[in-house]
């Protein structure tokens, strides 16, 4: 005998049944979100205002594939055409348990031959077996070729009266268009976390499972919006607190840290103690969490914190202990740029090799980046003020004899006076210029400009009357919006025109030209070679010919 099958006879069926299938809605009422879908469904089905097509569209596990067989069942009940169907009927049970015959679901995915479309559609001709109507339950329908879409679209742009289809797709954009226009379009939301939170609730209430507040809240937000992938989550938050929801088993589980630490971390971030907070780090880096999670959570705390700190003005809010007391400590500044440094930041983790390296960046750009800050040692703490020099008079100081300094004499016949400072400046203006990837007209007309000053919250570009022209609105919006997504939005930029008291960008790229072109003339003139060659052929050379290689191209031959 097959030791296999004697095994068998000793195997029992597993009774569990996973949460997401369990607890998937039968009817309308059981449907978590989606209230502007339900309301027109409901009132389709009892105005009997029937539609032949219905695509549902939305991202994974917001309920398309569910709200199809709702309303299946809601077609066929032998109660009749309603928004409730009986759910005891015999149509009713069939549908739940997926055992229809006349409701036919596909999937695209593996169904995208245009043969096996076609053969489906050759017995939408033939009536229902036992259902008031035949429905066609198609999911991920954008995986269909275009000659499989064809030959849907015949079907349904002259369909039998008994017939019904319901599309479900991720991807609406890959539909044709000539098929989304026979179709009723309903767009399924992702779910809020109050409203993950408060289903994931109620299941655990109704499984009679021990459960904290923090534990749903941390799976609520993991979810990003779907609610299977919220019970997937609740499934195995309970295999791996062995039947109870604890915050910290949670937490390890979907890699985050604990809140106290977490609060810790946001304690040495505002007090600008940039040695407790990397040592913060190393303490919660041994339980190897998810870094893109815990700044998640961080740029979390951070929104609660200025939301706080906007509505305490009025007493219209109530927050967390924590919350509040960060709200009163900390800067609206810093809290502001702590949260925009952040978002960019989730961006480099997911980029880097290492990701606690890219989290600990993050956090030492919120210190750099910090207004009104420096740092000494370790510890980042605040500057004392101090008085800004007004800014010299160029022109007068050119006047009063200037010009006898040589430091200070104009370079290269431009009329601009040079400073170490003005030389810095310059530099800088050309980094910010490519840094922000300027393109077109808007990179020309920063080309012309000059930087006068830059501070944390302050630019102030001047441009010389004769590319006046350059600046419309159009292209001073442009340069403007590109400034404030570099530096931020609380940026003010001045551009006021004014002949400029340095070099510009587009000033010293000339003149870079101009000089790399006479260095190049001059090493062909000093060429050995081409001396020989204008002695033994009376040869004269071309100047107009000769043209230097870009510094970009040398740089590229350096790196190669």
């Amino acid at each position: 005998m097959n030791p296999r099958l004697e095994q068998d006879e000793y195997f029992c069926p597993m009774s569990y049944q996973v949460l997401a299938r369990k607890w998937r809605p039968k009817l309308f009422a059981d449907m978590v979100g989606q209230t502007h879908v339900l309301q027109a469904l409901t009132n389709a089905l009892d105005n009997n205002r029937l539609h032949h097509a219905y695509l549902f569209t939305g991202t994974r596990g917001v309920g398309k594939t569910t709200l199809a067989r709702i309303l299946a069942k809601c077609l066929n009940c032998e109660q009749g055409v309603s928004s409730t169907p009986c759910g005891v009927c015999s149509a009713c049970i069939s549908i739940d348990e997926g055992r229809f015959v006349d409701l036919i679901e596909v999937d695209a995915a593996s169904r995208a031959k245009v043969d096996e479309t076609r053969d489906l559609m050759d017995n939408v001709q033939y009536a229902p077996s036992i259902g008031r109507y035949k429905v066609y339950l198609i999911d991920e329908v954008h995986m269909f070729s275009n000659h499989s879409f064809n030959a849907l679209l015949k079907t349904l742009e002259e369909p039998p009266p008994h017939v019904k289809f319901l599309l479900a797709t991720t991807e609406s954009k890959k539909i044709p268009v000539t098929i989304l226009s026979r179709c009723l379009q309903f767009n399924l939301k992702l779910l809020s976390v109050e409203q993950i939170k408060k289903q994931l609730t109620l299941i655990l209430d109704e499984e009679s499972i021990e459960h904290d507040e923090a534990s749903t809240h941390l799976i609520a937000v993991a979810a990003r919006g779907s609610m299977r992938d919220a019970l997937s989550l609740l499934d195995q938050a309970i295999s791996f607190g062995g039947g109870v929801l604890e915050e910290s088993q949670v937490r390890s589980m979907l890699g985050t840290i604990d809140s106290v630490d977490l609060v810790a971390l946001l304690d040495a971030l505002l007090k600008k103690d940039g040695r407790g907070l990397l040592q913060q780090v190393a303490s919660f880096a041994t339980q190897n969490p998810d870094y893109d999670a815990v700044l998640s959570e961080l740029i979390g705390l951070l929104q609660k914190i200025a939301v706080a700190q906007i509505l305490d003005e009025d007493g219209a809010v109530e927050a967390e202990p924590e919350i509040s007391r960060f709200a009163d400590e900390a800067d609206k500044e810093d809290i502001q740029l702590f949260y925009q440094i952040g978002l960019n930041g989730r961006r480099d983790i997911a980029l880097s090799p290492d990701p606690r390296s890219a989290f600990e960046m993050v956090l030492v750009r919120m210190l750099a980046f910090s207004p009104a800050a420096a740092v000494s040692g370790s510890t980042v703490r605040k500057s004392s003020p101090q008085i800004s020099e007004p800014e010299p008079d160029y022109q007068s100081q050119a006047s009063a004899g200037l010009n006898d300094n040589p430091d200070q004499m104009p370079g290269n016949g431009s009329g601009h006076v040079k400073s170490n400072e003005q030389a810095e400046n310059a530099k800088e203006w050309r980094h910010i210029i490519d840094d922000m990837a300027l393109v077109g007209l808007v990179r020309e007309l920063a080309g012309h400009c000059s930087l006068k000053q830059h501070t944390l919250d302050r630019i102030h570009l001047s441009l010389s009357p004769k590319w006046e022209h350059l600046l419309n609105a159009t292209q001073k919006e442009r340069l403007i919006g590109a400034l404030k997504a570099h530096f931020g939005e609380n940026l003010k930029v001045e551009l006021i025109i004014e002949e400029p008291a340095m070099e510009t960008p587009a000033e010293i790229r000339d003149r870079e030209e101009q000089e790399r072109q006479k260095a190049a003339e001059q090493s062909i003139e000093n060429d050995p070679n081409i001396k020989t060659l204008e002695k033994m052929f009376d040869a004269v050379v071309d100047k107009s010919s000769i043209h230097p290689v870009s510094q970009q191209s040398s740089q590229q031959e350096e790196t190669n």
